[in-house]
Parts: C-alpha cells; structure tokens; sequence
C-alpha cells in the first residue's frame, strides 16, 4: 500500500508540472470580472497564444483591432500595436513589451472580454441598419479613463466615405512623404492614393493602400508617425474634392534615390517638385 501511495503521489506531482509549465493562465476574478492573461513574455509578429489573445480584445476594445481575436500575431495585429503605441506617445515599433503592456492594462480599465460581447450581441440585436440618436445614447460608453482613439465616424467629402482615422492617416502619409515638397506636389501624392484605392489592382481601403508592404517609403522608415501640419491636411481635402494635379498617376518615385528599374519602366506622366509621377 505504502509503494503505491509513491506511486500516486509521482504521477499527481507530474501532472501538476505539466500543468503549470504548458497550460497558459486565464484568471477570473470575481462578478465576472477578467483580470489581465498577459504573460511577461514579449510579443512580437508571429507570436500566438492567450496573451496574444488578450493583446487583441483589448486593442479592440479601444477601437485599434479590427480582426478576428484569434490569438496570431500577424500584420493587423502589429498595425493595431503600433496606432496604440503611436497615440500613447511611445516608441512605435510593434513590439509588446512590459511598457506597451502595461500602458494598454491601464488603458482598458473598464475591460470584460465576457461584458463586451454580451453588449456586441445586444447592440447588434437592437442597432438598425441606419444607427438613429436614441441608439448611440442605449449603448454604454466607454470607461473615461480610456484615452479615446481618432474619429471614426465616416464623413462623404468629395464623394467619398472617410473616416476621421482616414482623414488623419492620409494627413500623416502625406506629411510623411512630402512635407518638403511644394503645396501641388502634396495634393499630387494624396491623389495618388486615391487613384490606388479605385483600382482594382490596390486594396481598397485607406490604411491597407498605405501600410501595403513596401508602397510608402514614409511607412518603412517610421516618418509616417511624424505630426502632419495643416498644410498636409489641406492637401488631402484639395485631393477628395477632386483636383488631381498628378494626372491619373498611381505611383511616383524620387529620381535621385529612386534604384529599382521597374519602377524606371512606368510610363511616366510629369514632375512636380522632386518626384516623377507614373503609370
């Protein structure tokens, strides 16, 4: 009897370990309030788990996440991190750490993964298609301790349906881009953009036009986070109300820096400022 106690007591002891080396930790606390899964580990792209999760519903939370909550850090994820990083004043670079970490437990206080897609089913149940005023007072508002992201309200300027995080984010690229070119060279660089977005070959969205990898040198170098002037914002709205001084261009490059020869081979239509705008 005394061997098999042993016994029982090594495999116990052993279940135990592998519980606690392999099953990652999801805490409740009580009246069904989540406390933070968040491991100490640090995240980057291609890093999945339930703090990968956690990063995610919380990103989503403060509006920042779009995508599923599936726990894969891929491109949403890291475009995600680095709006938050970037409107929280930090270094913008996709990578979780114990200060992004623990900027965004702060930032999403009011945060109940189970609250709030109870308050999605709600709100999709009684939200008609077209949102009235009475719906948006029904709908709970967000903690105030929560640093509110950008407008995203969807405004028709010039025929198009932006939102105030489009707005912002072509103010930044072209800002990024050409803040040192002059006033029609801006709007060209915004037109471009749009020309990208009504053709079928580009996505058609506003962030996945700039954040295409490789389509922005602003975006690669991190200048696309840099604060646009009102100049750049007033170049992006010359652009949605129509004027087009590129020519129908969907691409342009800086002759003097410019190395790849494919883009050399694009039919080119003008220069403006220091940049030749193609086909």
């Amino acid at each position: 009897m005394r061997k098999q106690g042993k016994v029982l007591l090594a495999v116990f002891t052993m279940l135990f370990a592998f519980i606690c080396i392999y099953v990652e930790p999801t805490v409740f606390a009580p009246n069904n309030q989540s406390q933070t899964v968040f491991t100490n580990r640090t995240l980057v792209r291609g890093s999945s788990g339930n703090d990968v999760r956690e990063l995610q519903s919380r990103l989503k939370f403060l509006g920042y996440y779009k995508g599923n909550v599936d726990g894969a850090f891929g491109y949403g994820t890291y475009w995600a991190v680095r709006n938050f990083q970037y409107k929280f004043g930090m270094k913008v670079d996709g990578v979780v750490g114990a200060n992004t970490r623990s900027r965004l437990v702060a930032a999403t206080k009011g945060y109940n993964p189970y609250g709030q897609r109870q308050q999605a089913a709600q709100t999709r149940q009684t939200t008609p298609t077209r949102q009235t005023t009475q719906t948006r007072q029904t709908t709970p508002p967000r903690p105030a301790a929560v640093t509110q992201p950008a407008n995203t309200r969807s405004a028709s300027i010039g025929g198009r349906n932006v939102s105030g995080n489009d707005l912002k984010l072509l103010s930044n690229a072209v800002y990024g881009e050409a803040r040192g070119e002059p006033y029609i060279g801006q709007v060209a660089i915004a037109a471009v953009i749009f020309n990208r977005q009504d053709n079928a070959q580009f996505p058609n969205t506003i962030p996945g036009i700039i954040f295409q990898p490789g389509a922005f040198t602003a975006v690669a170098d991190g200048q696309i986070w840099l604060t646009p002037n009102e100049q750049s914002r007033k170049a992006v709205r010359d652009a949605l109300n129509g004027w087009d001084p590129s020519g129908n261009a969907l691409y342009y490059f800086n002759p003097v820096t410019a190395t790849s020869k494919w883009i050399w081979s694009r039919p080119q239509i003008k220069r403006i400022g220091r940049h030749i705008f193609c086909k």
